[in-house]
């Protein structure tokens, strides 16, 4: 006769290695950033974010960032924040710069990342992190919700109206393409009785943010100066007439072209960044 506590401790093994447990969790006290995955915080790798005098041409979302930012680390009120506009013009740079700064100036706060998919798993992240003495900004970046099925709903409970209250030492992040995050192609129209309350309740969802900042595409100018900024810290030597000719080759002007020039242009003089 097969030995029981033997079978049952090999069933009890296949069990683990099919749902394993989740891993270790980094201190999260000790790390200037965590990246959420898997109901646990493992510390970012590397987070070295840009200088704030490097982003250039959205002085505004800076500064209110910024303020909110520190309000946040300094146990005063602040908002959630959705930063909302055109690809690669510095909302998920100005997120980390702001949070690096804070750091800098010597106030206790740091950055949690978090995929979208991750949703679900917010109140857990809410619980980990509510009784500690630090502040926390969690960072999702680029969300929309094609395909994350009630995902609007609850993240618009987290952030107002849910049954528990979010924690005062945390606040949301969120960076998008489109100002009001909603799927691009609402189906559910075609069977609601009444459409208009569909995007109603798909819009509600911006308006729970207390801060909504737009970012668009700079102009010329702007685009120079950013690389200006950037060539100079890096002792590059610089030619606007070329990196007006990249960002033509590119089709945009944006914070992130203008990286990428200084990049290319770090590349041909032999330099690392």
């Amino acid at each position: 006769m097969t030995d029981q506590p033997d079978t049952l401790a090999r069933i009890a093994a296949a069990l683990e290695r099919l749902a394993p447990p989740p891993p270790p969790s980094a201190d999260p006290m000790t790390h200037p950033a965590y990246v959420w995955r898997d109901g646990a915080l493992a510390a970012a790798r590397a987070f070295a974010p840009l200088p704030l005098d490097l982003l250039a041409g959205i002085d505004a979302q800076k500064a209110a960032l910024v303020e909110t930012v520190r309000r946040l680390a300094r146990g005063h009120a602040a908002h959630d924040v959705l930063l909302w506009g055109a690809r690669g013009t510095g909302k998920s740079a100005l997120v980390k710069s702001a949070v690096g700064g804070a750091q800098g100036e010597g106030l206790d706060v740091a950055l949690v990342e978090l995929a979208a998919d991750a949703l679900p798993s917010l109140p857990a992240l809410f619980a980990r992190l509510a009784e500690l003495p630090r502040a926390y900004v969690l960072f999702i970046d680029d969300l929309g919700f094609d395909g994350l099925g009630d995902g609007p709903r609850l993240l618009r409970s987290l952030l107002e109206g849910g049954a528990e209250a979010r924690p005062a030492n945390t606040r949301l992040f969120v960076t998008a393409n489109r100002r009001h995050i909603i799927p691009r192609d609402i189906a559910e129209q075609d069977s609601a009785i009444n459409p208009r309350d569909v995007v109603d309740d798909k819009l509600a969802l911006a308006d729970r943010f207390g801060l909504s900042l737009g970012f668009h595409v700079v102009d010329q100018d702007h685009y120079v100066a950013m690389i200006e900024g950037y060539t100079r810290r890096h002792g590059l030597p610089f030619d606007a007439q070329d990196a007006i000719a990249w960002a033509t080759t590119r089709g945009s002007r944006s914070g992130r072209v203008a990286w990428q020039y200084v990049v290319e242009l770090a590349g041909r003089h032999g330099r690392s960044l």
